[in-house]
């Protein structure tokens, strides 16, 4: 008996502590939805910031509200921050507890990624979003918008790689012209150089072939003579060093001839004129 009225006991009191909570929770989702009304108000005046923080107040009352984080993200689109309204949809997306709010959670990532140009990333955020309702014709009309637009920026990114490929290849063959055209310039005056040297000698020559017989036999004598000169001086003994040559030994002997001869001159002078007589007695 005791244990059946303790039993019931704890169920009331479970029971009680349950109610308490859902009063809990409901009074968490009201003041939550509060919030994002306000905010709501706020953005529809463009008083973004309170905007924000309205919103933001929401999420904190209810971390699971869709409706904050969806709401918030919005709010981020129209103030131009694609960024954070990007990664405030992606939390709607994984809070989010039915269908219907990942459809529209999804539908606004293809339209922030169309406005970044990644048409990629928004056709397959569109086709996500018709998996979760396939009834949405504006999300099939942005769809089909973003292949299309997929579509030329893969072509345009086609063609520019082609004109980068082109414009590579042309400047390479630019470089490779102007190589052999440097090339060419200098075989030209490697080849000018030679045929002017070949014409000097062709005149060097004719003009040695048209010289008059007697200027030739001239030359010929001048350098039959030259190299005789210059053998008899090979021939010819050279005096070593700190020795006199023959000639120099022959003009000493005659200057020292001619000393002596000027010296036996004198003497025979002094001969010839004697002692001086005195005329006059000394006192």
């Amino acid at each position: 008996m005791k244990q059946i009225i303790t039993f019931l006991i704890l169920c009331v009191s479970l029971a009680s502590l349950a109610q308490e909570e859902s009063k809990a929770q409901l009074l968490a989702i009201k003041k939550a939805n509060n919030h994002v009304y306000e905010g709501n108000n706020l953005i529809d005046e463009e008083d973004f910031v309170s905007g924000e923080m309205a919103y933001r107040k929401a999420i904190s009352e209810q971390p699971s509200s869709v409706a904050g984080t969806y709401n918030l993200a919005n709010a981020y689109i129209k103030g131009g921050n694609l960024e954070e309204a990007l990664f405030r949809l992606q939390q709607a997306v994984e809070t989010a507890n039915s269908k219907e709010e990942k459809h529209k959670a999804f539908h606004n990532i293809g339209n922030v990624l169309m406005q970044k140009e990644n048409y990629k990333g928004a056709v397959e955020a569109y086709k996500n979003s018709l998996k979760n309702d396939p009834t949405d014709n504006e999300t099939r009309y942005n769809l089909a918008v973003a292949k299309k637009k997929l579509k030329e920026q893969e072509e345009k990114n086609k063609d520019q790689d082609k004109n980068d490929e082109n414009k590579d290849d042309k400047d390479q063959k630019e470089n490779e012209d102007q190589k052999d055209k440097e090339g060419e310039g200098d075989n030209k005056d490697d080849q000018k150089d030679k045929e002017d040297q070949e014409n000097k000698d062709g005149e060097d020559k004719k003009d040695e072939e048209n010289k008059p017989e007697d200027d030739k036999k001239d030359d010929k004598k001048e350098d039959g003579k030259g190299d005789k000169d210059k053998k008899k001086d090979q021939q010819k003994p050279q005096p070593q060093p700190g020795q006199l040559s023959p000639q120099q030994i022959k003009n000493l002997l005659e200057a020292m001839n001619n000393q002596e001869q000027e010296v036996q001159e004198k003497i025979n002078a002094e001969k010839q004129k004697g002692v001086k007589v005195k005329t006059e007695k000394d006192w």
